[in-house]
Parts: structure tokens; C-alpha cells; sequence
């Protein structure tokens, strides 16, 4: 049985897909899954024992036909995307059958639900969600310490951004019990680099800034390996519940209920509830950024303790 799957495009909802990946593998007998999708998303989820190819997406219209062009017939096709680009993958894709996850029918519950309820509803099965899986076999030389990971930034806007000052603060009192790696990607060096400046004033020296030094495998496996992870909502965030990674999550403009951290039992949200909240904007639409800025350090060190 040939399988094609478009992943999602972003890091988080690929990690979140994959409960429902693991569902649709299960239910044909020796399935060989070929997965298309953005660079990020390949990278994640590559390394699947049922996955024999891979080919990453580029943007451009007349690249993504050439692609397709290339691939073989396959005897069934899900696309997890439901964007209009899609819609056209889906058109030019050679296969029996084709099943597309479309936002407007899935509306209700956490986005891991969302997509296992579109692998039951295309394969006309009750598989329940299981957990996040991702496969990885590397390993990394640690040191005497635990390790904390920061992860300051987020992809989606800047309105998914604890301020750094806030995240040093934290990663200082953290220090003498944890060494600490920041993680990010290439647009947020630039919060990185506050973050760096602020645990150095305050003579904190047992850091490393990986932001932007690591491809997706890498950072995967450094994500595996932590003893603590501190994050807002964001794609490293879903890396560490499938890890099951005591976590803090951050959350100020969006829905904890669509996107927290699944089935991962030493995770803590942390949020103010504002009537403002979740707005789901990138950018704070009133200015003030509040669902973040009343969020302290102390309240997040509590839930540290708690969590520990």
C-alpha cells in the first residue's frame, strides 16, 4: 500500500499530527508512506519506520508542479493542509483516492484531536489520539548538570513573546541548579541576544545560545535530552511533550485548549485570563500586550517547584 501525506507546514502542527500518522500507518498492512511537505516538517517526522521517501515542497507554483510531476501514483493520499495551495497539490496528485483536512469541519478541541478525527472520518474508523511520537536515535555527551532549555521566541508573532528580561530572570534563579541552553530559530536571534546580555549583567556564565545554530534533527535532540523546558506556545513546545519533558508553557493571545501541550502529565500552562484573550493575533491588536506583561518571574519560578 502507497500512501503520499502533505504534512502540515509548521514545526507544532506536525508534531501534532502525529498521533493521527501513526493511527492511518496502523490501520493498512505493510504501508510505505512518502511524505511531502515544507523543510521543518520533513525534517521532524523523516525518520519513521513506515516512511521510504521524502520530498520537500518548495513555494513557488510551477516548482511544486515539477515535484509532482515526479512522484509515482499512490494507491491513497491525505493531505493534512487545507489552504488553497493545497487544494491544487491535491488536483495534481496522482491517486486513487484523496482525503483533505478542512478547517471549517474540524472546529472543536485540541488540534491533535482535530486531525485524528480527520483520519477516522476519511478511513471511516474510531481510533482514539494517542501521543505525540517522534522518532530519534540521537543522542548528546550531557555534562554533570540537569539541563534547562529556554525558548524565548515564537514563530506565529511577537504577540506569543515573554519579554527576555522576564526569561533571564528565571533561567539566574534556575542557574545554580541547571545549565542553561537557549533555543530559536534564525528570526529570533534577536531576542535571543537580549536574553544573553540580560544573564550576563547578572554574572551567569553556564549558558549556551544555540538560537539558529541547530537544523530541526538537532534541535530535536537537544529537546530530548532536557530536564526542564521553559517555552511559550510554540513548535519546541510540542518537541517536548512528545518527550515528555517537564515543561512551563506560556500562553497570552492564544487558545491553550486547541494547542497545549498533549498528554505530557509534568506540563504547566501559565496565563492571565484578560476578557481580551485569546485574541489569536500576531501582534497585540490593543497595544498593550497585557496577556504577557502581567505574567512575572516569580509565577513562573512556582509553577517551576510545583511541576518539579
Amino acid at each position: 500500500m502507497n500512501i503520499l501525506i502533505e504534512l502540515p507546514t509548521w514545526l507544532g502542527d506536525t508534531v501534532m499530527a502525529s498521533p493521527a500518522i501513526e493511527n492511518l500507518a496502523n490501520f493498512y498492512k505493510d504501508p510505505k508512506i512518502t511524505l511531502i511537505g515544507s523543510l521543518i516538517s520533513i525534517e521532524t517526522l523523516k525518520n519513521h519506520p513506515k516512511v521510504v521517501n521524502t520530498y520537500v515542497l518548495d513555494k513557488k507554483f510551477v516548482n511544486i508542479y515539477k515535484s509532482l510531476m515526479i512522484l509515482e501514483e499512490f494507491d491513497v493520499f491525505f493531505s493534512f493542509r487545507s489552504s488553497f495551495r493545497a487544494k491544487i497539490i491535491k488536483f495534481f496528485v496522482s491517486s486513487q483516492k484523496k482525503f483533505q483536512f478542512d478547517n471549517s469541519k474540524y472546529k472543536i478541541g485540541h488540534q491533535v484531536e482535530k486531525y485524528n478525527n480527520f483520519i477516522n472520518a476519511s478511513l471511516k474508523i474510531n481510533s482514539p489520539a494517542g501521543e505525540l511520537i517522534i522518532h530519534n536515535d540521537e543522542n548528546i555527551i550531557r555534562g554533570k548538570n540537569k539541563i534547562l532549555g529556554i525558548n524565548p521566541g515564537a514563530s506565529y508573532g511577537s504577540s506569543k513573546r515573554w519579554h527576555p528580561k522576564k526569561f533571564a530572570e528565571v533561567a539566574a534563579a534556575l542557574s545554580s541548579q541547571y545549565d542553561i541552553i537557549i533555543f530559536g530559530g534564525l528570526n529570533e536571534k534577536d531576542i535571543a541576544r537580549d536574553l544573553e546580555s540580560y544573564l550576563i549583567k547578572k554574572e551567569i556564565t553556564n549558558f549556551k545560545n544555540l538560537v539558529a545554530k541547530t537544523n530541526i534533527r538537532g534541535l530535536i535532540t537537544q529537546i530530548s535530552h532536557l530536564d526542564l523546558f521553559i517555552t511559550g506556545d510554540s513548535g519546541p513546545m510540542h518537541i517536548a511533550a512528545a518527550f515528555k519533558i517537564p515543561t512551563v508553557a506560556i500562553f497570552g493571545p492564544t487558545n491553550d485548549t486547541e494547542t497545549a501541550q498533549w498528554m505530557n502529565r509534568k506540563s504547566a500552562i501559565i496565563k492571565k485570563t484578560l476578557p481580551c484573550q485569546p485574541c489569536m493575533k500576531r501582534s497585540c491588536p490593543l497595544g498593550h500586550h497585557n496577556c504577557m506583561r502581567f505574567i512575572s518571574a516569580e509565577e513562573v519560578l512556582q509553577i517551576v517547584e510545583e511541576i518539579n
